[in-house]
């Protein structure tokens, strides 16, 4: 059993890879695809927006049939399907071809997306203590391959329909071949089962108990949509508050953003084992807290270097946010849990895609950099509520930290 866990977590790794590599890999050859079919950057931010409805779209069948069929069989098809479709943007010559090809391979990224999640409860919850936050941090890890095998395929003046459709035929080889790897549908429990995930996420089995958890997954929803609104916001804002705000050179202006994605990376290896020692809670609640230090930082300090400082706290804050999010709805109800992820990711996303036009239209009444202080709220906001991850138990819950 312990060798086919530990199968199972590399396994799930390699998917959360695989998915962070693929978007990455299309995110990378925007440029030259805008460029291949003829728009503006007005009509791609529009056709960007087919590829978030999709992504959505397909989170939410996924997660259903997550709980049917059980990810072992989702996920496979999800990575296979998305790494095919990948393909369709670099044939695009028309903006509707183009709209099409992104609806479509946004509909089987949000399909990869949730059912890994939910496979990731399943392992989080045979393992017995936080697993989650490593795995969303392999997802920055495969944005970081794409960029580099991106590249390399430039170097050699390869058409981005071919670099495209060559990573899309690796993904499709990948996904399959890690399929047995993965749990069953129904995964035994662990051995000896730690109380943190017990405790903080307990089955909900009784009619009355599901309406209550209906409500706890709203809320978890509502917050990922606050949590990945600050990402969005981030991902899109930061570098152009520093060079326009702050006034850096663009080389400067570039390293916000690398400052924000590096220290959430690092934040996501080592949210785990601190949520396993202190409690998912404390993770939301001490982590947005310091995200809302940090923005606020960003908001109003003059100099780049603090600037600096507080894309660092930002992203380091956010972290482990949304993972806790993600592994409390899935355990708030395990034989619903692709449902529940699907609620929570979905939501998530579209405060993912609402972040930066939000921002962007406070942009005409205020600077942009007041226009971040309502990221400041958001965090605030969540840091006040994390108590919804408390459940069933008053106490911090301690767990030994065995190696894995």
């Amino acid at each position: 059993m312990e060798r086919s866990l530990r199968s199972a977590r590399i396994a799930t790794f390699t998917y959360f890879i695989l998915c962070g590599t693929l978007m990455g890999t299309w995110v990378v050859h925007i440029p030259a695809i805008e460029h291949q079919v003829g728009i503006s950057h007005a009509t791609l931010g529009g056709l960007l927006v087919l590829l978030g409805l999709g992504a959505f779209a397909g989170m939410q069948v996924s997660g259903r049939l997550a709980d049917r069929f059980g990810p072992r069989v989702v996920v496979p098809t999800a990575g296979a399907l998305c790494g095919a479709t990948l393909v369709l943007p670099g044939l695009a010559r028309e903006p509707w071809t183009l709209a099409a090809a992104l609806f479509v391979f946004g509909f089987f990224n949000g399909c990869l997306d949730v059912s890994m999640n939910a496979h990731a409860v399943h392992v989080e919850k045979a393992y017995g203590r936080p697993v989650m936050s490593a795995f969303h941090a392999a997802f920055s890890v495969g944005g970081v391959l794409a960029a580099i095998i991106a590249a390399g395929t430039s170097g050699v003046d390869m058409s981005p329909a071919a670099a495209l459709a060559m990573m899309g035929a690796v993904g499709v080889v990948v996904a399959v071949l890690t399929t047995r790897a993965l749990l069953p549908a129904e995964p035994r429990p662990a051995a000896t089962p730690a109380p943190a995930v017990e405790d903080e996420h307990p089955p909900l089995p009784s009619p009355f108990t599901r309406r209550s958890a209906g409500k706890r997954i709203w809320l978890l929803a509502a917050l990922a949509l606050m949590i990945m609104l600050c990402e969005g916001a981030a991902n899109d804002w930061s570098a152009l508050h520093m060079k326009d705000v702050l006034g850096a050179p663009a080389s400067t202006a570039a390293f916000a953003y690398g400052t924000f994605a590096a220290a959430m990376t690092l934040g996501r290896l080592l949210a785990d084992r601190i949520s396993a020692r202190f409690g998912a809670m404390a993770i939301l609640r001490y982590g947005a807290a310091m995200a809302a230090v940090g923005i606020t930082i960003v908001a109003l300090a003059p100099w780049i270097w603090a600037a600096f400082a507080g894309w660092a706290l930002f992203g380091l804050g956010l972290s482990g946010c949304v993972p806790q999010l993600f592994s409390a709805a899935g355990h708030t109800d395990p034989s619903a849990a692709g449902t529940n992820v699907s609620r929570v990711a979905g939501l998530g996303y579209v405060g993912m895609l609402a972040g930066p036009a939000v921002i962007g239209w406070m942009t005409h009444v205020m600077a942009l950099n007041h226009a971040f202080l309502l990221l400041t709220a958001m965090c605030v906001t969540a840091a006040t509520t994390a108590g919804v991850l408390r459940v069933g138990s008053s106490r911090t819950p301690e767990l030994a930290l065995s190696s894995t």
